[in-house]
């Protein structure tokens, strides 16, 4: 989508700086598949405070959740195109789903420290999301955490992250309780205008688009038993800088799903979701980019059943 955002500042105040953001994600295309639906979609992601001091920043309100955050920031498909998304969406993928879940933007209260020689820690109380289908009351909050570096290691710039998060909530009907717990990591470094990265992510109930993402995706958290299933996936990723104003970048990504034991032969989800994607930007000025994109995607599932697709892209982007 487009991003229209904005910061308010207050005057520091006993070593606090106070900021407001609010940020409107607006898309240009259309909803559906005919030139009547015209309804765009004005996504009002961001809207939090943070107070930020020696002891570290606070924050509360809207904001990009941590768990896989820096998996899908890193990714140089965020702001161009990636994946093309259903007819019902307004927004291409990137690699959401094809490398890394989306991590969505939610009501938080986040604590991070202070920068310890490149290191930071976060912690993050959330909001809770349905797990399952069958999911009941969510009444005890999700918790994500992230402790992340960014650097030099000798003439290398780096950085590197582990994030995680974890919720519980009861079953609409039983006793059981559904569960959902991830661990991402990652890891990117620069030289010489070379930029080398590497992503991924493992864990049970977390779904195959966005996590927890509730059974969106028709048997995707869990199976017909409940039980959570094992998601994991990773991306690789390579960008040059021929010149200050060229880039080239090619990456590849896949997420994947796995059977419980109980499930037989007649299960025939979705097993792996991959994507590779070759780009080349150019930069007119500081605030004026063009970009030209291929991406190849392929659906796998559990029965061999293939989709694939080819596309090509061209757009711009400008920043002020």
């Amino acid at each position: 989508p487009s991003v229209v955002a904005f910061n308010v500042k207050a005057p520091t105040t006993n070593g606090v700086d106070s900021t407001v953001r609010i940020g409107i994600y607006p898309s240009i295309q259309n909803q559906n598949d005919t030139r009547f639906n015209v309804g765009g979609n004005i996504d009002f992601r961001e809207i939090f405070y943070t107070a930020k001091g020696a002891y570290g920043e606070l924050l509360a309100g809207r904001a990009l959740n941590l768990y896989q955050g820096k998996n899908i920031l890193t990714d140089m498909t965020l702001l161009t195109s990636g994946v093309v998304g259903g007819r019902g969406n307004t927004v291409n993928l990137g690699h959401i789903g094809y490398g890394y879940l989306y991590t969505g933007f939610g009501p938080q209260i986040r604590y991070t420290t202070p920068d310890m020689a490149g290191v930071k820690v976060a912690v993050e109380v959330a909001e809770p999301y349905k797990i399952t289908a069958n999911t009941g009351k969510t009444n005890s909050p999700r918790v994500e955490a992230e402790i992340s570096y960014a650097g030099k290691i000798g003439a290398a710039t780096t950085q590197a992250w582990v994030s995680g998060l974890y919720q519980t909530a009861p079953r609409a009907t039983g006793n059981s309780s559904d569960e959902s717990i991830g661990g991402a990591y990652g890891l990117g470094v620069g030289f010489s205008g070379l930029n080398l990265l590497g992503s991924g992510y493992v864990g049970r109930g977390l779904g195959m688009l966005s996590a927890q993402d509730g059974n969106v995706l028709p048997n995707s958290a869990a199976d017909e038993n409940g039980k959570t299933r094992l998601h994991w996936g990773y991306l690789l990723q390579a960008t040059y800088k021929l010149n200050p104003s060229i880039m080239i970048g090619a990456n590849y990504g896949q997420s994947r799903q796995e059977k419980n034991d109980t499930e037989g032969a007649t299960f025939i989800g979705m097993r792996n979701q991959e994507a590779a994607v070759a780009t080349i930007t150019y930069n007119l000025n500081k605030f004026t980019q063009f970009v030209a994109e291929y991406i190849y995607s392929q659906n796998t599932w559990m029965d061999g059943a293939k989709q694939h697709s080819n596309a090509f892209a061209l757009g711009t982007m400008f920043y002020w």
